[in-house]
C-alpha cells in the first residue's frame, strides 16, 4: 500500500475579497497521515503560545513543482526550488509557512515542531534566511536520509535521496528512474526497513535480492510489483501512522 495523500483543511495566507483568511486551496491541500497529525498537533501548541500556524503551500503535484522550478530559474521566484523529484512538497510533507503570524521567536517554533517530528531546512532559526519559512515532516524517510549520509547510497545527496524516497512512498513518479519506478520503489523501503542494499537506482542487484530474501520475500524478478507489495506491507507494519487515517 502506497502511503495515503489525504486533504487538509487548514488556514492559509490566501485572502477574500474581504481580507479574511481562506482555507488552503484544495490543489495544495494534501499530505500524509502523520504529516496531518503533526501540523494540528503543532497548531494547537502554537496556539498555547498566541500564534497561528498559518500555510502557504504544501502539496505540490509533477506540474506544480516543474512550474515552481521554472519561476526559480526564470527568476520569478527568488527562493531556490528544485526540478520534480527532488522536493517534499511533492509528498505532501514539506509546508511553507507565515512567520509573522506565529508570535514566538523562530528558534521557539523549531523547539515545539520538533517535538511533533517537524524539521527546518535551514541550519540555524534566522527567519531572515531564504526557506526560513519550510518545514518538512520527513517520518520514515529520514532513515534514507541518515543512511546516504552514511555513505551507504552515493548517487544522491541525503536530502535528495529523502525526498526521492517520500516521493515514491506515495506513487509520485520520479524521472531519475525511468522505466524502474517500482524497482527504485522497493529499494526505498528495504532501506527503511533497515536493509543496506546500496543506492536507489532502480536496478536489482544481489544486495536488494539479499535484503529481500533476509525479510523471507521470495526473489522474482519477472514479478517485482509483487515483492513491492510485500515490502509496503512491511513499511506499513513499522511506521503505521504514515498510513492509518487521522479520526474525521
Amino acid at each position: 500500500m502506497k502511503s495515503p495523500l489525504i486533504p487538509i483543511n487548514i488556514i492559509s495566507i490566501y485572502k477574500n475579497k474581504l481580507g479574511d483568511l481562506l482555507p488552503l486551496p484544495v490543489r495544495m491541500a494534501k499530505c500524509t497521515p502523520d504529516t496531518h497529525t503533526a501540523i494540528f498537533n503543532t497548531a494547537a501548541a502554537l496556539a498555547k503560545k498566541g500564534g497561528r500556524l498559518i500555510l502557504s503551500d504544501l502539496f505540490r503535484s509533477y506540474d506544480m513543482q516543474a512550474q515552481s522550478h521554472q519561476d526559480f530559474i526564470s527568476g520569478k521566484k527568488k527562493a531556490f526550488s528544485p526540478p520534480p523529484g527532488g522536493s517534499f512538497h511533492e509528498s505532501g510533507r514539506g509546508f511553507d509557512m507565515d512567520l509573522k503570524a506565529m508570535k514566538i521567536k523562530l528558534a521557539d517554533f523549531w523547539s515545539i515542531a520538533a517535538k511533533f517530528g517537524i524539521v527546518p531546512i535551514i541550519s540555524e532559526p534566522k527567519p531572515t534566511k531564504s526557506e526560513a519559512w519550510h518545514f518538512e515532516c520527513r517520518g520514515s524517510h529520514q532513515l534514507v536520509y541518515d543512511y546516504y549520509h552514511a555513505k551507504k547510497g552515493t548517487n544522491f545527496s541525503p536530502y535528495k535521496a529523502a525526498a526521492v524516497s517520500s516521493i515514491l512512498s506515495v506513487g509520485v513518479q520520479v524521472d531519475d528512474f525511468g522505466d524502474n519506478q517500482v524497482a527504485a520503489t522497493l529499494q526505498s523501503g528495504l532501506i527503511r526497513l533497515g536493509k543496506v542494499i546500496g543506492s536507489i537506482d532502480g536496478q536489482i542487484g544481489q544486495r536488494t535480492q539479499k535484503a529481500l530474501e533476509e525479510l523471507s520475500i521470495t526473489f522474482d524478478p519477472q514479478n517485482p510489483e509483487r515483492m513491492l507489495i510485500e515490502v509496503e506491507n512491511l513499511v506499513q507494519q513499522k511506521f503505521p501512522a504514515e498510513f492509518i487515517l487521522p479520526p474525521a
